[in-house]
């Protein structure tokens, strides 16, 4: 949950680096809410509304969270973009959140593990 939190407080820092763990927690956090939020608008009938205004709330946050995680493994933010290209861009940024953190310090700061 704190990564949660962390990720809400940081919504707008596009700066810095993101450990893996910190990026899945908050995957997963989303996940749940989604399927929480498409329960409820299926019991009360609203056709997705609840999730659709969840997923707009979300995106800022997940953006600056796919950016420093990015940035973590020595990419640059931009590489989000990547996203745009149908299946091959989806596969790709897959591939760049599992992988290990940088080691040391990059051009976007220390290494968030403290190693």
């Amino acid at each position: 949950m704190n990564y949660y939190i962390d990720a809400w407080k940081n919504y707008v820092n596009f700066q810095g680096r993101a450990r893996r763990k910190a990026y899945w927690m908050f995957v997963l956090f989303n996940i749940i809410v989604a399927i929480i939020l498409s329960i409820i608008d299926n019991v009360i009938g609203t056709g997705g509304l609840l999730g659709g205004i969840y997923s707009l709330a979300v995106l800022l946050p997940g953006i600056a969270l796919g950016v420093r995680r990015l940035h973590d493994i020595g990419k640059s933010g931009w590489w989000l973009l990547i996203a745009l290209v149908p299946l091959i861009g989806a596969i790709v940024l897959l591939i760049f959140a599992v992988m290990d953190s940088q080691p040391g310090e990059n051009q976007y700061g220390p290494n968030p593990k403290g190693a």
